[in-house]
């Protein structure tokens, strides 16, 4: 399978998809009851012994790094595609398992980065098992999960986003920011195609690309490329590139100032992409005026969105975090788009589990892009005229 592009987000979590998450959800083994709660009540004195339900609560959450709001709402999603495969799968002591008992064990791989040996001795597995169950469950999120992960598809959605982000630091008509990360892999020498993972820190990896909002949900993805593929060539290499330059993505409607000229729609990015008309780099250089100076530290407080994006889809999804040991590399932008949606739906869930995870930017600590050099006059134009804005110099 190729490269992963050009996935994208819807704005937030309908009402549909909130009856969803207080629903039954209820799972497909005769003996389970309605809800997460009852299931998650028996499944843990199954695995932990009798518990008081406040410290089930408490293991729930501990385990999952979820509310189990959001544990049914996912349940809710695959429950369909999960349930129509014929194959049943048993613990080891012959017990059939439930819909919750799969997306459990498939949440716990994904969001630990354990082994599957360790997960299947947790849950009382055959590791065979474990691995069969967390394919079978990323399967089912390809297919009813996208809806998380979308472009917006409306101006009022793009206008909240906007609004969001003049906010947050002052950038006005700004749709995004992006950002790539590298997914680390441990090949084996044996493997004839490992040269061409090895990027420019003699690392194995995988590159992923992304484009968020103010609150740090993904609007766009792209993975599967080699590491060592520089941010311009996997930018320009993107369908969200093609859709800008052919004028479909990036239209909306333009900031008219009191010069008469406007300031378009764009996303920022760092040094390493290229200065477009819709993709704004920070100045170069030491000795900046203090116009640019100005610029460059708004810009860069965007940009720390992204980068804190990333570290906490890392840090939620351990899976994809630190060396991922001879993964399957046409399985791996597959598990990396499911972890992007999962990170998304938490968002839109509004879980508050989410508040003992630290808020940190460092996702790619061993790494360190190269400059690009291509620079578009007409990116130029529109830097220099948001350089004025901010500066009250030129104001709307």
């Amino acid at each position: 399978m190729g490269p992963i592009r050009g996935y994208k987000k819807r704005k937030k979590t309908d009402k549909r998809t909130e009856e969803n998450a207080s629903g039954s959800g209820s799972g497909s083994g005769s003996t389970e009851k309605e809800g997460p709660v009852d299931w998650w009540d028996e499944f843990s004195k199954r695995i932990n012994g009798l518990q008081s339900p406040s410290k089930s609560l408490d293991k729930f959450e501990h385990i999952f790094r979820i509310s189990r709001k959001t544990f049914n709402y996912i349940c809710s999603l695959v429950k369909e595609d999960m349930a129509a495969k014929s194959r049943e799968f048993t613990f080891l002591n012959g017990k059939v398992l439930s819909l919750h008992d799969q997306v459990a064990v498939a949440l716990r791989r994904l969001g630990s980065g354990d082994s599957l040996v360790t997960v299947a001795d947790f849950f009382g597995l055959n590791h065979s098992t474990v691995s069969q169950v967390t394919w079978r469950f990323v399967e089912a999120m390809e297919e009813r999960g996208l809806k998380h992960l979308k472009w917006p598809s409306n101006e009022s959605e793009m206008t909240e986003i906007k609004s969001k982000f003049e906010k947050l630091r002052g950038l006005p008509n700004c749709c995004g920011v992006i950002e790539t990360t590298h997914i680390m892999m441990l090949l084996p020498s044996s493997d004839p195609s490992s040269h061409l993972w090895l990027d420019h820190e003699k690392n194995h990896s995988m590159i992923l690309q992304a484009i968020v909002d103010s609150e740090m949900r993904f609007l766009d993805i792209v993975t599967g490329w080699p590491g060592k593929m520089e941010d311009r060539v996997v930018f320009q290499s993107s369908n969200f590139y093609k859709l800008c330059e052919s004028g479909e993505r990036l239209n909306g409607k333009n900031l008219q100032l009191s010069d008469g000229s406007e300031i378009r729609e764009y996303i920022i990015g760092d040094s390493g992409f290229p200065l477009l008309p819709y993709l704004i780099v920070p100045y170069e250089g030491k000795e900046l005026s203090e116009t640019k100076a100005e610029f460059n530290k708004r810009h860069f407080a965007t940009q720390m969105v992204a980068q804190r994006a990333l570290a906490r889809l890392k840090e939620m999804w351990r899976i994809i975090h630190g060396v991922m040991w001879r993964p399957d590399k046409h399985r791996l932008p597959r598990i990396i788009l499911v972890c992007c949606l999962l990170h998304n739906i938490i968002i839109d869930m509004e879980d508050e589990a989410q508040g003992d995870i630290p808020s940190c930017h460092e996702h790619d600590p061993e790494y360190q892009q190269p400059i690009c050099e291509f620079i578009d006059i007409k990116g130029v134009y529109l830097r220099d005229k948001l350089s004025l804005y901010l500066s009250g110099r030129l104001p709307p």
